[in-house]
């Protein structure tokens, strides 16, 4: 039910296998995931994950109803807090940056997955869709507040007041996603852009990940103290050696990009 391969240096690519389901959330596969992300995590190989979902249908449903409705007690995960149980806090648990490929539709609680991703590109079939007041639930995976982050509180209160579906190309114009592109291009972009970001030292993307997300969880007072403060005890282990040498690679890089 989930697949998690290393096609390349410093990339991971997990992916959530239930086509037939449209790769909605069971509970076996919510601590399946979790399971995975801490030991990529953890593996000093890894510097970048990719989360995708399998087949051109879904990236993934969300919570599995099928599952919930033989399960008095499933409805317990829809406000979870222990990773296993939450697939939005185990993919924002993950120190290291996680590009979402959504190559399908993301609906509600996979919506909430998605958005707990640092990048996400999308493919021309991807659509989200928050219909948490259709089902006569609140979210209590982040989606009520990071949506509107996202693309504003009038942009979100209409998806999340209607349960409309937003398509890809909207989802870009709204800034919700960083690209889109046709199905067959998605894990190619994917892992290009993996590749690019795990050509970074990886201290330096633990680093730098955690300098955004902290800051922007703050006002912007306290995230530029929190960056001076972190600034100043990194680059204190920075030796001009170490910057001339750097210089030469983002040079030569420049040269052919």
């Amino acid at each position: 039910m989930l697949l998690v391969e290393k096609p390349s240096d410093g990339v991971a690519v997990v992916t959530l296998n239930r086509p037939e389901a449209m790769n909605a959330l069971s509970k076996a596969l919510r601590a399946a995931l979790q399971q995975a992300i801490a030991e990529l995590d953890a593996d000093p190989d890894v510097r970048v994950i990719v989360l995708t979902g399998a087949g051109e249908r879904a990236f993934t449903a969300g919570l599995d109803l099928k599952e919930l409705s033989t399960d008095p007690l499933g409805m317990g995960a829809a406000n979870a807090t222990d990773p296993a149980e939450n697939p939005a806090r185990a993919v924002l648990s993950c120190s290291k940056p996680i590009i979402g490929a959504i190559n399908g539709v993301a609906i509600t609680g996979g919506f909430e997955v998605a958005l707990a991703c640092d990048v996400l590109l999308c493919s021309t079939n991807a659509r989200f869709a928050d219909t948490h007041a259709r089902v006569g639930i609140t979210p209590g995976w982040g989606l009520s507040q990071k949506l509107s982050r996202c693309i504003g509180p009038y942009r979100a209160k209409e998806l999340s007041l209607t349960g409309n579906f937003l398509s890809a190309h909207q989802a870009y114009d709204w800034g919700l996603v960083n690209r889109v592109v046709a199905p067959e291009e998605l894990m190619p972009a994917a892992l290009k852009l993996a590749g690019e970001m795990a050509s970074i030292e990886a201290d330096m993307l633990v680093t730098y990940k955690a300098m955004i997300d902290d800051g922007y969880a703050a006002t912007l007072g306290e995230g530029l103290e929190l960056e001076h403060q972190r600034s100043v005890v990194h680059n204190r282990e920075v030796t001009p050696d170490m910057v001339a040498a750097r210089r030469e690679k983002v040079q030569a890089r420049g040269r052919t990009q």
